[in-house]
């Protein structure tokens, strides 16, 4: 597994990261023991950043991961942790905090939780508009200094949020939404970041598995945020699935899956560009790794723009409800 630099103050990770969230229910019912094994395979595959959020099954997830990561090397392993969404006893969402005081609180129960001594990348989930990004990135700060925590990272952020927490302390990437059917960040964030050597994870690779080749109308179950998402209601995803069926002949003719493709047009993006799979089983994380071994070259560019041109997709990325109070979304 080639390994990059996470922006110009971040650390050497995998130029594929595994976001874990899928294993804790957001996408329905999952498999605990073939989820371990899914990370196991991943380590074992050379991939070395995990990436989680606190609030995934109100903590179920740091606990899987933190189950699956025993007997491991701990120095060898990158985890990426999100906190600040709150959610209820029923598993609703009922807001967001990042005062200094709660992030200190979070951090005491990730770590718990992942049974660990630090984080190597801690970050709001999303701006909390009652509170400056400068308080919330300075409480990090300090959770840096009392070494807690290695790094900074944002997420789901725009332009001026960037500059405003890097002028407080260096920022080692961005975490945001960044896939074929998702390109907003192209206009403003993602030259934002690259002027001040900020890394982009990129989460939604395959658009919560609509590009990836596999998606069935009829895939969506309880329990599965899914449902709520306009790109898969109806009048959107059938126009959405007409954009796959042309990625799958380019892909074809390329000898390669969809899913690998898609994955590989992230990655040619730039080399300061991660790609985060969401893979929960073995097979799919097997044909995830395969992404690596795909080379796109300009004539494989330009025939991926004509199947999948840029805002083609039918349908927000998340409901608008969630979209209005997302930062990253007032400035492309």
């Amino acid at each position: 597994m080639h390994k990059v630099s996470l922006g110009k103050s971040g650390p050497l990770i995998s130029a594929l990261g595994l976001g874990c969230m899928g294993m804790s229910g957001m996408y329905g019912p999952s498999d605990r023991r073939e989820s371990i094994a899914t990370i196991h395979a991943a380590l074992d595959a050379g991939i070395t950043l995990l990436d989680t959020g606190d609030f995934y099954g109100m903590g179920h997830n740091e606990m899987l991961i933190g189950e699956a990561l025993k007997g491991r090397d701990r120095d060898q392993i990158q985890l990426s942790v999100k906190f600040g969404a709150l959610r209820d006893p029923a598993g609703g969402w009922s807001g967001y905090d990042a005062r200094p005081k709660v992030v200190r609180n979070f951090l005491a129960c990730t770590l718990q939780r992942l049974g660990v001594d630090y984080i190597d990348i801690y970050r709001p989930s999303r701006l909390d508009p009652d509170v400056p990004i400068e308080e919330t990135v300075g409480a990090i700060a300090d959770m840096v200094k009392a070494g807690y925590v290695r790094h900074i990272g944002l997420s789901e952020v725009g332009p001026e949020t960037i500059r405003r927490a890097a002028a407080v302390h260096p920022i080692c990437d961005l975490q945001i939404e960044y896939s074929l059917v998702s390109r907003g960040i192209e206009d403003e964030i993602l030259p934002t970041c690259r002027d001040l050597g900020i890394g982009i994870t990129a989460y939604g690779v395959l658009s919560r598995g609509l590009i990836s080749g596999h998606w069935r109308k009829d895939a969506v179950g309880a329990g599965d945020f899914r449902a709520l998402s306009p790109r898969f209601q109806e009048g959107n995803v059938d126009r959405n699935l007409a954009l796959v069926e042309a990625l799958g002949r380019v892909a074809a003719a390329k000898g390669v899956s969809v899913a690998q493709i898609a994955i590989a047009w992230v990655a040619a993006q730039g080399a300061d560009i991660v790609p985060l799979v969401g893979a929960r089983r073995r097979g799919r994380l097997s044909e995830a790794l395969g992404s690596q071994a795909v080379h796109l070259d300009a004539d494989d560019l330009a025939a991926i723009e004509h199947a999948v041109p840029k805002g083609a997709a039918a349908g927000a990325r998340y409901p608008e409800a969630q979209l209005v109070h997302m930062d990253s979304e007032r400035h492309g």
